[in-house]
């Protein structure tokens, strides 16, 4: 099949178009490359799969209203999986209209090219963040998601709401993935991991929120791009007997879907970055910190229903994903020892 999958140069974007392409289908990638963290590191992933024959890169930004437009039209990609997006919590409070941009016009030309040339299913960037102030553990895609604690959070929220519209109105198949704190080789440089790897590498202190006391979902990326994988496979259909009073808010009456994608095994951060220093042999310096605007305190995905629908749930222990990600990390780097 073809697919298009939007932040093809991203960690996520690229893992899962190398799988793709593994498995044969044909991808055509599109990326903005901006400057929001090291382009180098974009390009270098690019180049792992940029000479496959079945691969095409676009340089592309997904707010570009008429430039997707002529993509769609000319491309005409059975499959789109939608994961470019202005990242990160802390960024957006910083930046705000980036994520308008991104999150919200990009998402809204991503629809409109679905919906104009008969895509048969959309799959989309979600986010844990959604969840921002709901405290029962672990999280739930039946729980309502109303109360976002960053403007980041708010985007994706939004997003799963603009592609129910679409769904209902014009039969579109949308789903949407809630990922979990994703770590890995090819990660994130403003991610916690990549951070306090190149901090404990350069021997400078590491920014503990909250002084320690979070924990988080951490998932593996090989965990991730399976799951969407299968899901991709998984075409949501629409169920006439759904009601707003009944049923679950990760399904409705439209062919739409939502899905959490975590480890289901919260990890507390002191203990994650233990993980670390084991796999880098070497002790962190640690600068204990209060917690951030946007930060929660905890994350726990509940993934009853992605096994149900798929066979599989992330599984890797924080310890060997960790440890990957180092042995990555000291090779692309070139770290000694």
């Amino acid at each position: 099949m073809k697919f298009l999958v939007t932040g093809a140069a991203g960690f996520i974007g690229f893992h899962v178009s190398e799988r793709l392409l593994a498995a044969g289908h044909q991808v055509i990638g599109i990326d903005n490359l901006n400057d929001y963290y090291d382009v180098n590191l974009k390009y270098a992933r690019l180049n792992l799969i940029e000479n496959h024959p079945n691969f095409r890169f676009q340089k592309l930004d997904l707010a570009d209203r008429q430039g997707m437009a002529d993509l769609f039209a000319s491309e005409k990609p059975q499959r789109v999986i939608h994961l470019a997006a202005q990242a990160g919590v802390r960024y957006s409070l910083e930046n705000p209209h980036a994520y308008a941009d991104a999150n919200l016009v990009g998402h809204l030309n991503v629809l409109e090219g679905c919906r104009h040339h008969q895509v048969e299913h959309l799959l989309y960037a979600s986010s844990s963040s959604v969840y921002g102030l709901n405290r029962k553990m672990p999280f739930s895609t039946d729980d309502s998601v109303d109360h976002p604690v960053s403007l980041y959070a708010a985007t994706k929220k939004a997003n799963e709401l603009m592609s129910h519209t679409y769904s209902h109105l014009y039969g579109l198949p949308t789903t949407g993935l809630r990922f979990f704190t994703v770590y890995g080789p090819w990660g994130r440089p403003d991610m916690a991991l990549f951070k306090f790897t190149k901090a404990i590498v350069e021997d400078k202190r590491i920014d503990v929120y909250n002084h320690g006391k979070m924990r988080r979902d951490f998932t593996y990326i090989d965990d991730i791009a399976e799951a969407i994988v299968r899901l991709q496979d998984v075409i949501p259909q629409a169920d006439p007997k759904w009601t707003v009073e009944t049923g679950s808010p990760a399904t409705s009456s439209a062919p739409y879907r939502v899905y959490n994608i975590g480890n289901s095994s919260p990890v507390e951060l002191m203990d994650y970055i233990s993980a670390l220093e084991k796999a880098l042999g070497k002790e962190a310096q640690k600068n204990m910190m209060p917690i951030q605007p946007g930060d929660v305190l905890e994350t726990s995905a509940d993934t009853t229903a992605l096994y149900d629908a798929i066979g599989f749930k992330p599984h890797t222990s924080v310890e060997e994903g960790v440890k990957r990600f180092v042995e990555w990390y000291k090779a692309f780097y070139q770290v000694a020892g």
